[in-house]
């Protein structure tokens, strides 16, 4: 059985590491497009997506261990 604890456990988790990829990615995404190079789009784009990505991952992670 899941435990209140784990489950905040997983949303700091999900909550940091999200944002650390996403940020990081659309950072140097947008440092990139404003300096004129177009692969920068590449890492803006899926910012979002792949940090809500990780989140998931993780959450499915712990209900395997149901």
């Amino acid at each position: 059985m899941v435990k209140r604890e784990e489950i905040l456990v997983l949303g700091l988790t999900a909550g940091v590491v999200g944002s650390l990829v996403g940020g990081m990615m659309l950072g140097i995404g947008m440092g990139l497009i404003i300096g004129g190079q177009h692969l920068g789009w590449l890492l803006l784009l899926p910012a979002a997506p792949l940090s809500g990505l990780l989140g998931y991952i993780l959450a499915r992670k712990l209900a395997k261990q149901l």
